[in-house]
């Protein structure tokens, strides 16, 4: 499997480097805006450089692309990929607006390629534990979610970049960025959202968007929960995420699925010991890259075998929609449906 790169930033080098750990795949090409960083990158990890992307796309043999742009990006550079035949898996969120996901759902729709969006967590062990839980109707009937990201970025983070912390190629702040991992897990945990109501902040760093976002969230199954983002919580916590059911509760700290309180509990389902704090609460860059290794084999055997991958487009699209309504309920101070 041919494999072209698009961005030679900080994910993108996480994307080559679990590539690389890989058989069966060999990264052949990589744009960046400007030659000098597509060469650097290349040095590194094989395959031809560009500064123009028709040229990568244009580049034989390649059979897809891994996009690590910023965010508003996504949306169009997939578009060409797919217009040339391309598979096309793209880092989350898959892009900041559903206007701009749904005609990258639509490109790749028409040209009759895989398209994916990078949401590790849902491959992780412990994450895939408690959808099984879930799934089997273990939790009961839905009662209450609770998710809190309350990670810290320094000033630094939204300083030297020309993109985070904008709206238009960031598309938000805590919520779009980091976020939107733990969102995307509420939806494919518990459901839809019918309905939320949300107040957001920008309570530390001098950027554009929200730095801190509550949100109270009504599911259409007709449980109710919390939702908390930031990047404003030094020294920066791990992620949190409970769910309640009828039957009980169960609970992931980072990755780990740390408590199943369950009526009807089995010897077998013992909780995880909880790590320590995840380096991604106070740090965005991604140490090891087995979960995005998962990714890419899962995405590439989708491939292959003609059917869906672990996030596919329509997927991806849900957690970027709740994103939205919960920027237009902080803006409007109004609650929102989504139905």
């Amino acid at each position: 499997m041919h494999v072209g790169l698009i961005g030679a930033g900080n994910i993108s080098d996480t994307h080559a480097r679990a590539l690389r750990a890989m058989s069966g795949v060999e990264i052949v090409g990589v744009y960046a805006p400007t030659l000098a960083r597509a060469e650097a990158f290349a040095a590194r990890y094989g395959g031809a450089p560009h500064d123009s992307l028709e040229r990568l796309l244009a580049q034989h043999p390649l059979d897809l692309v891994v996009i690590g742009t910023p965010s508003g990006m996504h949306a169009d550079q997939g578009i060409a990929a797919a217009a040339r035949g391309l598979h096309v898996l793209v880092e989350k969120p898959i892009d900041v607006t559903t206007a701009r996901t749904d005609a990258l759902i639509e490109a790749a729709a028409r040209a009759g390629v895989t398209l994916g969006v990078i949401f590790q967590d849902r491959l992780k062990p412990d994450v895939r534990r408690l959808k099984a839980l879930v799934d089997a109707g273990r939790l009961g009937t839905p009662i209450l979610a609770n998710a809190r990201v309350k990670w810290y970025r320094p000033p630094s983070y939204y300083e030297g970049s020309r993109w985070r912390g904008t709206r238009a190629l960031d598309g938000g702040g805590a919520l779009m960025n980091q976020g939107v991992h733990t969102v995307d897990l509420l939806l494919w945990l518990f459901g839809p959202v019918r309905q939320v109501f949300a107040r957001t902040i920008t309570g530390l760093h001098a950027i554009e968007v929200e730095d801190t976002a509550v949100a109270v969230l009504e599911f259409a199954n007709g449980a109710v929960g919390t939702l908390e983002a930031a990047t404003s919580a030094y020294p920066g916590y791990s992620r949190q995420l409970e769910l309640t059911g009828s039957n009980g509760t169960v609970r992931l700290d980072g990755d780990d699925l740390v408590a199943i309180d369950l009526k009807d509990a089995r010897d077998a389902e013992t909780p995880t010991a909880p790590a320590a704090v995840t380096a991604s609460a106070a740090s965005p860059v991604v140490a090891d890259p087995t979960a995005h290794v998962r990714v890419f084999e899962d995405f590439v055997s989708a491939v292959a075998r003609g059917a869906a991958p672990a996030c596919d487009g329509p997927g991806g699209r849900h957690s970027v929609a709740l994103i939205e309504a919960i920027y237009q309920s902080a803006r409007t101070n109004q609650r929102v449906d989504l139905s």
